[in-house]
C-alpha cells in the first residue's frame, strides 16, 4: 500500500491523470453522439490516421502533436464527408483509409528508429511519454470542447434522435456534426500518446454504450456517460500499477468490465419487470 500512495510524489503521475481525467471525460461526452449517429466508425479511423501523421512527424524530426493536430482536422471532415454521402462505401472508404494510415505510421517507424518502444507507446499508450507541452495542450482543448458542448447541448439533442426535424427546425446539421467530428478528432490526437492508437477509439465508445444499458433519456446517458469514462480510466489506470499492465489496455478492460456488469444488471432489471407484469 505504502508503495502505491509513493507513485502520487512523482510528477509524470499528477500529468497523467489530468490528461487522462479531460481526455476520458471529453470522449465519454463525444461519443454520446457518435453512437447514436452511428458514427463510431470515424472515431476509429481518425485514430489510426492519427497514428500514421504521429509517426511520419517523429520520422521526420518535427513537433508530432502540433503536426498532427491541423492535418488531423483536415481528415476528420474528409472522413465525415465520405461517411454521409454513401453509408456502405463510406464505411468501406474509412476502413481502408484508417488500414492504410496505420501502415504508413508503421513503415515510417521502421525506416528510422526501428519497430521499438516509441512506436510501442503510439500504438498502445505510455503515460511516460506525455510532457509538459501535451499536458497544457490537452487541458486546453478539452476546456473549449467542454465549453462548446455545454452551450450547444440543446443542438446536439435535437440532431442524435432526429436530425431531419432539426433541419427542418433550421439547425445548421451539417456544421454541427462537421463540429462533432473535429472536436473527437482533437480529444483522439491529444489522448493517444497515453491511450494509444489502437485503444483511443474504445474510449468513445464504451462509456455511451454503457450508459445507453441503464438509462433512457439523452441528458442521463451524456452525465452517466462522462463519469462511467472518468471512473473507468482512474480504476484502470491504479489497476496497471498495481498488476504492472500496459496503462490503455487496462483501462479498455476496465471499460469492458463495467459494460459487460452494465449490460447483466439491465438484462436482470428488464427480466424482473416482465415477471412483475405478468403477475398483475
Amino acid at each position: 500500500m505504502a508503495e502505491f500512495f509513493k507513485l502520487f510524489s512523482y510528477l509524470f503521475i499528477w500529468r497523467a491523470l489530468i490528461v487522462g481525467f479531460f481526455t476520458s471525460l471529453c470522449a465519454g461526452l463525444l461519443g454520446v453522439n457518435l453512437v447514436l449517429k452511428r458514427y463510431s466508425m470515424i472515431g476509429d479511423g481518425l485514430s489510426h490516421v492519427g497514428f500514421g501523421i504521429l509517426s511520419i512527424a517523429v520520422a521526420i524530426g518535427i513537433p508530432p502533436l502540433q503536426t498532427a493536430i491541423p492535418i488531423i482536422l483536415l481528415v476528420a471532415f474528409l472522413l465525415l464527408r465520405i461517411r454521409e454521402n454513401s453509408k456502405t462505401k463510406g464505411d468501406a472508404a474509412i476502413a481502408l483509409i484508417s488500414v492504410s494510415a496505420l501502415a504508413i505510421g508503421i513503415v515510417s517507424f521502421s525506416l528510422t528508429s526501428g519497430l521499438n518502444s516509441n512506436m510501442s507507446a503510439y500504438m498502445f499508450g505510455s503515460i511516460y511519454t506525455l510532457t509538459n507541452s501535451d499536458l497544457v495542450i490537452t487541458v486546453i482543448v478539452a476546456c473549449v470542447i467542454i465549453i462548446l458542448y455545454i452551450l450547444f447541448y440543446v443542438k446536439n439533442f435535437a440532431i442524435a434522435f432526429d436530425q431531419s426535424f432539426a433541419q427542418a427546425a433550421g439547425t445548421k446539421v451539417n456544421v454541427f456534426n462537421l463540429a462533432t467530428a473535429l472536436m473527437t478528432a482533437l480529444i483522439i490526437v491529444v489522448g493517444m500518446r497515453m491511450m494509444g492508437a489502437m485503444l483511443i477509439s474504445g474510449l468513445i465508445i464504451f462509456p455511451p454504450l454503457s450508459a445507453i444499458r441503464i438509462f433512457k433519456s439523452y441528458k442521463s446517458v451524456v452525465i452517466a456517460s462522462g463519469i462511467i469514462s472518468v471512473i473507468c480510466f482512474f480504476i484502470g489506470t491504479f489497476a496497471s500499477f498495481i498488476l504492472s499492465t500496459p496503462t490503455g489496455a487496462s483501462v479498455i478492460i476496465t471499460n469492458l468490465i463495467a459494460f459487460s456488469t452494465l449490460s447483466l444488471v439491465s438484462l436482470l432489471k428488464t427480466s424482473l419487470l416482465r415477471k412483475a407484469r405478468r403477475g398483475v
